[in-house]
């Protein structure tokens, strides 16, 4: 079973039912640990530096994005820990669960249409390419 699970969350609908999933696997192995990784977009990112003054501001809102998946492990007593990395998030994401050795990495598919993803690609599909262990995307 997956003892170590690291949940690639961007505040989302999807992420959140991602978390759910994670919580009702951690809740079948005793000793579970749950990591969240909320990766800050290097474009987001830029448009900060012009607004460095509210950089508390921009970190509180994005605390506020993984919180209800922080209150979901909470309530289930799992244990777990997150992290906010900058970065580009499909590179980020593969990079720090294989570094990590992660059992599974757990995601939300944001649903993008047929077109956009063609144009845009998927996170999720991208990342599902780069890392070394299962990985479940939820929608």
């Amino acid at each position: 079973m997956y003892r170590t699970m690291l949940i690639a969350a961007d505040g989302s609908e999807n992420s959140f039912r991602a978390a759910k999933e994670a919580v009702k696997l951690a809740s079948m192995v005793k000793g579970a640990e749950v990591t969240i990784i909320y990766v800050i977009d290097h474009n987001e990112a830029g448009s900060e530096e012009i607004h460095r003054k509210a950089s508390a501001e921009i970190e509180l809102a994005r605390q506020k994005k993984i919180q209800p998946i922080i209150e979901l492990l909470e309530k289930e007593m799992i244990f777990h820990k997150a992290e906010m990395i900058y970065g580009v998030p499909t590179h980020v994401i593969a990079e720090y669960a294989n570094d990590r050795n992660f059992d599974i990495l757990i995601m939300g598919k944001r649903g993008l249409n047929p077109m956009q993803e063609m144009v845009l690609g998927s996170v999720s599909r991208s990342v599902l390419n780069k890392v070394d262990m299962p990985v479940l995307i939820v929608k």
